[in-house]
């Protein structure tokens, strides 16, 4: 129970923080300011519309823009972790009603889907965290 509360509470936080912020550094980049010093800018993929123009970005201090990154990738392995701990929670009940008359059998439906919820995690997480060391060591 506490992974799956601590799992939905990182989600809010998330939504708290992107929603202040105007976005996340993952719909943001990094940029070159005047002085050829580096500027960091959040943008809002889905607070402000579908284009993509510079009044949508709004720059951030460097370490906002880590912790936005980071926070991001984070939300992968807690909602994966989040949707794991109900799959064990409602275990019984699927085997219970997924019988082996059935097209597939209960243990085997959520042996299935812990895999896919793993590897789909698993997959997103290792994507924006490579991203986010490309933008970082650019």
């Amino acid at each position: 129970m506490w992974v799956i509360f601590l799992g939905l509470l990182n989600f809010v936080a998330y939504t708290i923080f992107y929603a202040q912020l105007g976005g996340d550094a993952r719909n943001g980049y990094i940029g070159v300011g005047e002085g050829g010093h580096r500027e960091y800018y959040v943008g809002g993929h889905f607070i402000h519309g579908s284009t993509l123009d510079e009044r949508h970005f709004r720059q951030v201090a460097p370490w906002v823009w880590i912790y936005s990154y980071v926070h991001s990738i984070s939300i992968w392995p807690s909602e994966a972790a989040v949707l794991i701990c109900l799959l064990i929670l409602a275990r019984p009940h699927i085997i219970a009603t997924m019988k082996e008359r059935d097209i597939i059998q209960g243990s085997t439906f959520v042996a299935v889907c812990s895999t896919i919820i793993i590897l789909m995690a698993s997959a997103m997480t290792i994507w924006f965290t490579i991203r986010f060391v490309s933008e970082v060591w650019r």
